[in-house]
């Protein structure tokens, strides 16, 4: 008998014999008819390729042999008692948090010129920081053959950080990729992928500009005022950047949402709430009407009484609770609650 049946098997047939790859496009088949998704693009492409040409060699099978078949498939799952990813790229991904990211990279690099890797998916899975310089200084093509590649949510986060001119210029050469080879958008990110995971892993997550105006943040006026002032006469340059870093209760209109207000301070002690307004003198006293005025007006008179009653704050205890109340915003902001303004949105 034939192993795949043109009809029904007649009453008192032998067990159609299939090989391992007919089976697998019986249960292919079957799969797809009841309407489940198998992830054959997770195969190898010459895996993909022979089980493509096996289907179409196929004609009809019987239901003994369908029963067959699916009991034996599910025998073999049911006698799995463990199951590994397969190949270097889905190792490090179980991997991702228990090997050092030295050793990751140099697997990374050996597993590059494996024909089954797909570089697209590595480079996909880095951080939008690693990504966005090499939009910046490649040929407008390369970049945007990188968005073309991109989840398109991520592509339109990278595309929104960079510059207006230069996203325009990407924007532009993406209408000439149409007919770039497949081979060519694979080398291409073959040279990228090794490219960005040769880079040497970081230390620190955030920037130096970001963690020295964050620290600054926390100092004393006098002690932030004379730091910057060093800075200017050695790093110009980065003493602007730690500047627009730095966030104090001085900054507070400017960045704050209005309608933050009620939430940014809700966790704040309320007498720290009135140090703060009571030392805010000066040139600080816009601060306090920017937070009263934010406020219900109940809430404001109460705090304005409390003020009037307290009278004089000493100066290192009014900058103490200003600081409290900066930190309160600042870990809102980071939690992703509320956001800051930056001076590029005004």
């Amino acid at each position: 008998m034939s192993a795949i049946a043109p009809a029904a098997a007649p009453k008192g047939a032998g067990e159609v014999a299939l090989s391992g790859r007919e089976k697998a496009a019986v249960i292919v088949r079957l799969l797809l008819s009841e309407g489940a998704e198998p992830p054959l693009q997770s195969l190898p492409e010459h895996v993909q390729a022979a089980l493509t040409e096996q289907i179409g060699r196929m004609r009809t099978v019987d239901r003994k042999t369908l029963r067959a078949v699916v009991e034996d498939f599910c025998a073999r799952i049911d006698a799995i008692g463990l199951s590994f990813p397969g190949g270097i790229d889905g190792a490090l991904t179980m991997l991702d948090g228990h090997i050092s990211a030295n050793a990751a990279n140099r697997l990374r690099r050996l597993s590059s010129a494996s024909t089954r890797a797909d570089p697209w998916d590595r480079i996909s899975g880095l951080e939008s920081q690693r990504l966005l310089p090499v939009l910046e200084r490649e040929a407008p093509e390369v970049g945007a053959i990188m968005l073309s590649k991109l989840p398109v949510a991520r592509a339109a986060e990278l595309l929104g950080m960079l510059p207006g001119d230069r996203a325009r210029r990407l924007a532009h050469a993406v209408a000439r990729t149409g007919s770039v080879a497949p081979e060519t958008v694979r080398r291409i990110g073959l040279a990228l992928a090794q490219e960005l995971e040769t880079q040497p892993p970081r230390a620190f997550e955030t920037d130096p500009d970001a963690r020295m105006g964050a620290i600054l943040n926390l100092s004393a006026a006098a002690i932030r005022d004379e730091v910057l002032s060093a800075l200017d006469a050695e790093d110009t340059v980065f003493a602007a950047a730690v500047r627009k870093a730095i966030f104090t209760f001085a900054h507070v209109p400017e960045r704050l949402d209005p309608r933050d207000v009620p939430k940014a301070l809700r966790g704040v002690d309320q007498a720290v709430l009135v140090r703060a307004l009571a030392g805010a003198t000066g040139p600080l006293e816009r601060v306090a009407e920017f937070l009263l005025s934010a406020m219900s007006q109940r809430m404001a008179a109460t705090l304005r009484e409390e003020v009037a009653a307290l009278g004089k704050v000493r100066e290192k205890d009014a900058e103490a609770a200003q600081t409290e109340i900066v930190g309160a915003i600042r870990d809102l902001a980071d939690a992703g609650d509320i956001r800051l303004r930056m001076e590029e949105d005004d």
